[in-house]
């Protein structure tokens, strides 16, 4: 049971990432298996620090330019 509450724990950190306040009731998430939250996991994982074009349009008004 540690392992699940373990992933369930980083999952919460990955869909939370960048934000104050949870997004996801884990109670949810406690039903599924650990297959399933491992492929949450990596996915969300691949996800994370990804750029939206919103993201990226922003960021570059902070580039320079020589």
């Amino acid at each position: 049971m540690k392992e699940k509450e373990l992933l369930l724990q980083e999952i919460e950190q990955l869909i939370s990432y960048g934000k104050n306040e949870p997004t996801i009731n884990l109670a949810l998430l406690e039903y599924l298996d650990i297959e399933a939250l491992v492929n949450i996991k990596k996915s969300l994982e691949s996800k994370v620090g990804t750029l939206s074009e919103d993201d990226k349009e922003w960021l570059e008004q902070f580039r320079k330019y020589e």
